[in-house]
């Protein structure tokens, strides 16, 4: 994760009611984090103990999109960092919110990566839609 206190989220820290924290808590926390498209606030929750980094994102009606959730793990996260999303077997499914989604990241190993080719073809660089 990134230092603490992170500049980029700490004027979006709850300090009040009952997800409250300050800066004491360093990267955990919950944050109202404004979203890409300048008008959705998106709850976010981070913690980093137990051998985990970890930030659940969610919204009030709706699950999370990419580009949410890529400016949330932007935020958190270097760009040299990887984190996942989990999609565990059944008999490990917990969902406490409809509209939450989680991003992982173990501390002190990296993840597994396939290669580059398995995913697409890099020199045709990134493709917007439309």
């Amino acid at each position: 994760m990134k230092p603490v206190p992170n500049p980029a989220v700490e004027p979006h820290r709850i300090t009040r009611g009952p997800k409250a924290s300050d800066a004491r808590y360093g990267n955990n926390g919950a944050f109202l984090i404004p979203g890409p498209d300048h008008g959705k606030l998106l709850t976010v929750i981070a913690s980093d103990g137990a051998g985990w980094e970890h930030v659940s994102v969610s919204t009030r009606s709706r699950i999370p999109t990419w580009d949410e959730m890529c400016l949330v793990k932007d935020l958190f996260w270097g760009e040299n960092e990887t984190v996942v999303q989990y999609h565990p077997a059944k008999a490990h499914y917990v969902n406490n919110h409809p509209y939450v989604l989680h991003l992982w990241r173990p501390l002190g190993s990296e993840f597994p990566l396939p290669p580059d080719r398995l995913v697409g073809i890099k020199a045709l660089g990134q493709l917007m839609p439309g």
